[in-house]
């Protein structure tokens, strides 16, 4: 069981090392269980200027407060290493330390910045004028499933009311279907 102590110390190390700290796997949840037992002792009414009611709910509000800033950090950490591995090429330096969810995050970053570096290229190489030319902008009339387009790629799934800027034979055929309609410039 996880105690104030331990979380004041994860935040503590987290702060003053450049490096993501390790953290036990089950971290989060423990925490969690931690923050609920806290709850529990400090809604109880009957003593409302008990000592001890008063103390669990300063350490209570403590408590969220340090693992907050803990995941703060953490976050901060692991954009740097997105960037630093998007210039680099080096992507596993501190991923052993990440949990679960950050290490998704570390992926979905990285994904996003490859995606944004190939957008980018593609500009920069005067692909974005052509590309604009192959697209219409449509708006959504009703919810889209995902599907596969030309290219082979995935598309979607859409919402009623989203804009999208897609392949002009998509567009034909989700707006002569009365799914989409062309946005008027």
């Amino acid at each position: 069981m996880i105690t104030y102590n331990d979380i004041y110390e994860a935040e503590k190390k987290e702060r003053y090392s450049d490096q993501l700290q390790q953290l036990p796997k089950n971290f989060v949840r423990e925490v969690s269980d931690y923050l609920k037992e806290k709850k529990e002792i400090a809604s109880k009414e009957n003593d409302i200027f008990s000592d001890v009611i008063v103390k669990t709910k300063k350490q209570l509000e403590n408590a969220v407060l340090l693992f907050k800033q803990l995941i703060l950090r953490r976050k901060k950490k692991i954009l740097q290493l997105v960037l630093i591995a998007s210039e680099t090429g080096i992507s596993k330096q501190d991923f052993d330390n990440m949990l679960s969810f950050e290490k998704t995050l570390f992926e979905e970053l990285m994904k996003s910045i490859d995606f944004s570096d190939k957008k980018l290229s593609d500009m920069l190489s005067g692909g974005n004028e052509e590309q604009l030319q192959k697209n219409d902008m449509i708006i959504f009339k009703e919810h889209v499933e995902e599907f596969i387009g030309l290219d082979g790629e995935k598309m979607g799934a859409f919402e009623k009311g989203e804009i999208a800027n897609i392949p002009k034979e998509i567009a034909k055929i989700l707006i002569d279907s009365g799914k989409a309609e062309l946005v008027e410039e």
